[in-house]
Order: structure tokens, then sequence, then C-alpha cells
């Protein structure tokens, strides 16, 4: 068995073939996603070209996700023209095989249930913090996708009300505030040149540089509260870049746990453990589960 595996970002598309039991032939490059939605899945085409032979493939994408139909219900103006893009479609005319697309976090979800921080758990929350806050929830082992395949906009909790302004859905969210972007902004008000993560943590000893720090740590407590309290889960993954970071998982373990109900403190907060391979992990999972026919709600995948 060979799956194409494709990580589509706004940034970079990371690929991969997944043969059972490795990933292998990874790769990455730009995405021009500027350059619109049409041009993305060119460069998807021609990706999958150049990875010879595959029985199926799998598509971790940014963008709101019709699994089921394998279409972008929605993406916002980092990739131009990506909104209602048939991708499971395009993909099974070109290649003739199935094709299985889904979120990038969800699919990051699954890749850690199975192969990564989540796979002794049932039931788990994960979160991922970079330019914004991306969230799934994975309930007896599948995900939960909601009424309209967007569950998990965890971005979206509302945690300062007195920044809400009419018209634009995200003011006064969590995203705003607890996202990796936010925190270079924070930090930037500071000292200009604190403009990316590894600037900041660079100079964590710096007493100013630190308080920074654990006011942005604050803020994603905030929005954990909220999501231990709703869903009481067993464990919480926490993904991202900049929770590579130790300081911060120990900060926000102990933070969180003390501001929640007793009750509910029998949980774990984890670092995801897969980084940039959960999404084509999670991909190449529901790619295999399409190809053997047995995973309910990805459509009518054609054979070879």
């Amino acid at each position: 068995m060979r799956i194409a595996a494709l990580d589509i970002g706004g940034t970079s598309i990371k690929s991969g073939i997944w043969t059972g039991s490795l990933l292998a032939d990874l790769k990455e490059q730009d995405t021009g996603a500027k350059l619109g939605g049409d041009h993305v899945m060119e460069q998807v085409k021609a990706i999958l070209k150049s990875c010879g032979s595959f029985d199926a493939i799998g598509i971790s994408t940014a963008g709101q996700v019709d699994p089921e139909k394998g279409q972008i219900k929605y993406a916002n103006e980092n990739i131009p023209g990506y909104t209602g893009m048939k991708v499971k479609e395009i993909l099974e005319d070109e290649f003739s095989v199935p094709a299985a697309v889904e979120n990038d976090v969800n699919a990051a979800a699954l890749g850690e249930g199975r192969f990564g921080a989540g796979q002794d758990m049932e039931d788990f929350l994960c979160i991922t913090y970079g330019t914004g806050v991306g969230g799934a929830a994975v309930i007896g082992r599948k995900l939960y996708h909601g009424s309209g395949f967007s569950a998990g906009e965890f971005g979206g909790i509302l945690i300062h009300p007195e920044d809400r302004r009419e018209g634009e859905p995200f003011s006064g969210c969590y995203e705003k505030y607890a996202s990796a972007t936010a925190l270079v902004a924070r930090a930037k008000k500071l000292d200009p040149k604190l403009d990316n993560g590894r600037k900041i943590f660079a100079r964590i000893e710096e007493r100013q540089v630190k308080a920074v720090v654990d006011g942005w740590i604050d803020e994603i407590v905030y929005g954990l509260i909220s999501l231990i309290h709703i869903f009481n889960p067993s464990c919480i993954v926490l993904g991202g870049g900049v929770m590579a970071q130790d300081y911060i998982l120990g900060q926000v373990r102990e933070k969180a746990l003390r501001q929640v109900m007793s009750s509910f403190r029998q949980m774990e907060i984890r670092k995801a453990r897969l980084g940039n391979q959960a999404g084509l992990l999670g991909a190449a999972s529901l790619a295999e589960e399409a190809l053997k026919g047995s995973q309910p709600g990805l459509g009518g995948a054609k054979g070879q």
C-alpha cells in the first residue's frame, strides 16, 4: 500500500508517502497561496504526479472542509478563491484513486490520536497555537464535526467582550489574544526587535519579556478553562511551534488546573508529539480508511 499524503497550508505544502508503517519521501514547497485556489490545486497535482504510483490520496488542508464531499466550505483570503473548491472530486478525476480531504487541525488531531500524544486516549481535545488558534474534538476516537462540519472553532471563544465589534466575528475572541501572532504583537510593543517566537524566548529571563509571555499564557488559560468545563476531557493536546517551549506547557498546566473546578482536575495537558507530520499522518489515516471502504462519511471514492 502506498498513500500520497499532502498538508496544504497558507505558506507551504508538505507531502509524503505513507506505506502503512512509515512516512517516507518527505518534501515541502511554497504554496503560492496568494495566486489563488486554482493555482494551489495545480501545485497539488504537480506534487502528486511526482510521487510515482499510489493507491489513495490523503489531503490535510487549511480552511473549513466538508469531508463527505471533500470540498472547501470556507477559506479566508490567505488563499483567494479556495472557498467551494471540490478537492476530492478534482483529485479523483485526475488520478482515479480514492481521495480523503480534511481540515488541517482535524487531520493533525487524528494523527496525534493514532500515532502521537493522544494514542492512549478515547477522547481528547487538540488545540494548535500559530497564526490563529485551531481546534478539534476527538470523541470515541472519531472526530466530532458538528452539524455543518465546522466544530472546533475554539479560536471563536469570546473571552474579552469589551473588545467585541459588530461585523467582526472574531473580535474579542480567543484567537486574537492566545495565538502565537498575538504573542509577537505583545512583544513588539515592548521591543520592535522581538518579531518572532525564537527571539522572544531567547530573552525570557528578562523581567519585562517574561511578563509579556506570562500575560499571553494567561490568555491561553482563559480559553482552556471554558473548554475544560464544557467538554470535561481526559486530555488536551497542545500543538503549534511555540508549544515546544517547556516553560509555556508547565505554566499552562499549573494555571489551568488551579483555576478549574476540583472535579475537573483529573485530566492531562500534553504537548503534541508529531510536529509538522501530524497533519500528513492524519490525512494518510483517512485515505487508508477510504481505501479499505470502512470510513463512514467520506463519500463514494473511485477505485483504480
